[in-house]
């Protein structure tokens, strides 16, 4: 498993996720991506747990994708299948589970205050919190896809399904784009990525 694990984390965050994944006898599956998550956790009528996180993650996303589903695992075998998903008991279970690796041996200096504020109070994707999805971004591979928030209002851009949308106007924190088929509204976070049609 570690030689495994190595391809897709930080070195030094080797030996705690080990024991993490060892501890909690989680059964890991990495995965080809899924456009609409990073990572999945679900218990099994056997009693085991089956965490998923996406191959295509770079190792800073793919680590805290991956304690984010532990944290699940973690906060409903501590306090039972009613607690909501995202509520305060994971929140806390992640926070606790993620502070030993905020540390530079593990994640770049300019990710760290970054993660710290996250941390504060953590939401259900990282994805969610803007700063901190462009920063991770920029350990991805090179992309030709372009994030929302820098195309230019008016222009046509296609999504991961296919579906053709034009961008409109920022409304608080998200842009809201019409779909050219249907002519339905829907909000996007402003670092989605899209494959730009027309500007």
């Amino acid at each position: 498993m570690e030689d495994v694990l190595l391809k897709y984390i930080p070195d030094n965050a080797l030996t705690p996720i080990v024991s993490l994944i060892k501890m909690n006898h989680v059964h890991l599956k990495i995965v080809a991506e899924r456009a609409t998550r990073h990572g999945d956790y679900r218990a099994n009528p056997d009693g085991s747990h089956t965490i998923t996180v996406n191959a295509s993650l770079n190792k800073y996303s793919f680590l805290m994708t991956l304690i984010h589903e532990i944290a699940h695992l973690v906060a409903y075998k501590k306090y039972g299948y009613r607690i909501k998903p995202h509520g305060v008991e994971w929140k806390d279970t992640f926070q606790k589970l993620m502070l030993p690796f905020l540390r530079p041996e593990i994640f770049p200096n300019q990710l760290l205050p970054l993660l710290a504020r996250h941390f504060k109070n953590p939401s259900a994707s990282s994805d969610t919190d803007a700063t901190l999805a462009l920063a991770f971004k920029q350990f991805d591979p090179p992309s030709d896809k372009n994030f929302i928030f820098e195309i230019p209002y008016g222009s046509t851009f296609k999504i991961h399904n296919g579906r053709i949308f034009k961008k409109l106007a920022l409304r608080t924190k998200r842009y809201e784009c019409i779909e050219v088929s249907t002519g339905r509204i829907f909000l996007f976070n402003p670092n989605a990525e899209v494959d730009l049609i027309e500007s």
